[in-house]
């Protein structure tokens, strides 16, 4: 388990990305290399711009913002500490 990762976050919960060509379970955000997380913020956040997406799949925009949210947590911390190292 990654000390990072909060208790809720143990539960799995994946989305299936395009641009990545596979599913990315919301625990493997703390270790994708930041190119393939950039892709993924990308994509994410194409897909809730998109309000025809929200009636259409409402599970998928869902999660998609919430891996957004987090993958941003994720670059800001990782932004973070790559100033202060």
């Amino acid at each position: 388990m990654h000390p990072d990762i909060p208790a809720q976050e143990q539960v799995r919960k994946w989305f299936r990305s395009h641009l990545l060509n596979r599913e990315v379970e919301l625990q493997e955000l703390y270790e994708l290399p930041q190119g393939e997380l950039d892709l993924l913020m990308a994509e994410t956040a194409e897909i809730r711009s998109d309000t025809e997406n929200r009636s259409r799949s409402h599970g998928r925009w869902c999660t998609a913002g919430y891996v957004l949210e987090l993958a941003k947590i994720i670059d800001r911390r990782r932004s973070d500490n790559s100033v202060h190292h």
